[in-house]
C-alpha cells in the first residue's frame, strides 16, 4: 500500500511538471531541434526525483564557494536582465530557452564538476535539472529554495529565538560571516552587480515576477 502511494506522488509530480513545461517561458525545443534526448529508464529516473540529495543547500553551496571548490559549476537559467542584476559568484548564465541547444551543452556536460542549477525558486531549475537528468547526466543538481532562500539565509540571515539550541546559534553563525563574506551587508549592496563570468544567453525571454520561479 506504501509503495502505491509512493508512485502515485510520483505521477502526480511528473504529470504537474510536464504541465509546467508546456505552460512556462521555459522551452525545451527553440527554432532548433532540441538535442536533450531521453535515454536514462524510466525507473532509475523516478527514483532520482525522489532522492533528496540531487537537492544543494545555500550553505553548503555558500561552504563551497567560500572555500573555492573548484569542482562548483553554477548555472543561472533565469533571464539575461535578472542575471545582470543580481547573481550568486561565479555563476553562468544560460537561460531556459536556449539551455537545450548545442553549443552550451559543453557547459553542463562537465566531468569533474558538479553542475547546479538555480533560478529564482524552485521550478526553473527544477526544469533544467530534468532536462539533462533524463539524459542519464548524474552530476546535475538544483539550488534547493534558489535566490529566495539564498537571499533569506545567507545574504540576509535571521537570527533564531532565544530560545534557540547550539546548533541553530552555530548555523546562523556560518550565515552571518557567510553575509559578509558575499556583501549581504544590506539590501543595497546585495543588490548591486557582482563581477560575471561569461554570459552564454542570446535569446531574451519573458521576464519572471520578482521572487517567482
Amino acid at each position: 500500500m506504501k509503495s502505491k502511494k509512493v508512485y502515485l506522488y510520483i505521477a502526480i509530480y511528473l504529470f504537474g511538471f510536464t504541465a509546467i513545461l508546456s505552460s512556462s517561458g521555459f522551452q525545451t525545443e527553440t527554432s532548433h531541434e532540441s538535442h536533450v534526448k531521453p535515454q536514462i529508464d524510466p525507473h532509475e529516473l523516478l527514483n532520482r526525483i525522489v532522492d533528496p540529495s540531487r537537492y544543494i543547500t545555500v550553505h553548503d553551496l555558500a561552504k563551497r564557494l567560500i572555500e573555492r571548490d573548484p569542482s562548483v559549476a553554477l548555472i543561472d537559467v533565469r533571464t539575461m536582465d535578472e542575471y545582470i542584476e543580481y547573481s550568486i559568484p561565479g555563476a553562468m548564465n544560460i537561460s531556459g530557452d536556449v539551455i537545450t541547444q548545442p553549443e552550451y551543452l559543453e557547459y553542463i556536460d562537465k566531468e569533474g564538476f558538479d553542475v547546479i542549477f538555480y533560478s529564482n525558486g524552485d521550478v526553473y531549475s527544477e526544469q533544467a535539472w530534468m532536462l539533462f537528468a533524463q539524459q542519464g547526466m548524474t552530476d546535475v543538481y538544483v539550488l534547493k529554495g534558489g535566490l529566495n532562500e539564498w537571499f533569506g539565509k545567507i545574504i540576509q540571515p535571521v537570527p533564531p529565538p532565544e530560545t534557540a539550541g547550539s546548533e541553530a546559534r552555530d548555523l546562523y553563525s556560518f550565515e552571518l560571516a557567510a553575509s559578509i563574506y558575499f556583501g549581504g551587508t544590506s539590501v543595497a549592496s546585495a543588490s548591486e552587480p557582482t563581477s560575471k563570468k561569461q554570459v552564454v544567453v542570446r535569446k531574451k525571454e519573458k521576464k519572471a515576477a520578482e521572487g517567482g520561479c
